[in-house]
């Protein structure tokens, strides 16, 4: 499996902050996102709209509640950190209620953070991995970049290219994938025949995987949807983008998986026998 450098506690603790921390947040993704009535959303609502359920202090009120009140989207949504850092910093505390002015702006600029912070998230996990070491002084910079980015004033935030830096950025993470998986493909000793590769955006929704050996797989932006994945072996898989929305994950093995973020664990249904990554944590929701 991958190894990790010497600095691994350091930037798992920062990959930790890149979650999204709602006691420190004016409720941006509350005002800023649309969501249309579905199996995720109790009703419609549009963007640049206040959810009906955030309240004054800017806290969820149905919070502990959400999925029973037909809110499961919203459990699912992570901004990586990005709603804390455009309130707290980018704009210094200024809210949108108080400061209407600048309501247009502060959510223009939390949708380019979201994005940010996401490539954030992902460049601090590849900056561990022993098998990336190759390209290690060019994920180092790329990291070094992106977080002077999200330093940027509101006004220069909205004039990045987020589309070409993602695309940039996504040509250095694929890299690290092939490094990390061709590695871990000779320690485990798969078979170069058994090294699945369904290619990004692959159509695997309600597909049966149960059981499948899924080690050092190509998953990249898969569409997994309802799949059954129970008792699957997912070592080393890349995961990046995958869809895992009410994907069966009970007793999959996910250690050592490859860009597996907290909110696609939340998607999906597992139990106390889906084997996690240690920086990531056990839903509440799922079954015990």
């Amino acid at each position: 499996m991958p190894e990790i450098d010497n600095n691994s506690d350091k930037l798992s603790e920062k990959a930790l902050s890149l979650l999204g921390d709602c006691e420190k947040c004016f409720g941006l993704c509350c005002v800023a996102l649309p969501f249309s009535a579905s199996v995720d959303f109790a009703m419609d609502k549009d963007a640049g709209q206040p959810c009906q359920n955030l309240q004054a202090d800017f806290r969820c009120g149905i919070h502990n509640r959400l999925r029973k009140q037909g809110f499961r989207g919203c459990t699912v949504y992570d901004c990586f950190g990005a709603g804390q850092k455009v309130s707290n910093v980018t704009f210094n505390g200024r809210d949108w209620r108080n400061t209407p002015e600048s309501a247009e702006l502060m959510l223009e600029v939390f949708q380019i953070m979201r994005q940010l912070h996401e490539l954030l998230y992902y460049l601090t996990e590849a900056v561990t991995l022993q098998p990336a070491r190759p390209i290690q002084e060019d994920l180092h910079a790329a990291l070094e970049e992106v977080e002077n980015l999200t330093l940027l004033s509101p006004g220069s935030i909205i004039e990045i290219d987020i589309s070409a830096k993602r695309a940039e950025i996504n040509a250095l993470l694929l890299r690290t994938s092939e490094l990390v998986r061709a590695d871990t493909q000779l320690q485990l000793k798969v078979p170069a025949k058994r090294q699945k590769t369904y290619g990004r955006g692959a159509d695997l929704m309600g597909a049966n995987l149960r059981k499948a050996d899924l080690r050092c797989a190509n998953l990249r932006g898969a569409y997994l949807i309802a799949a059954d994945l129970r008792n699957a072996d997912l070592r080393a898989a890349d995961l990046i983008g995958a869809d895992f929305r009410d994907a069966d994950v009970r007793g999959a093995d996910l250690t050592g998986s490859i860009f597996l973020t907290q909110s696609q664990l939340n998607a999906a249904k597992g139990d106390s026998g889906t084997k996690l990554p240690n920086a990531l944590t056990r839903p509440s929701h799922w079954s015990a």
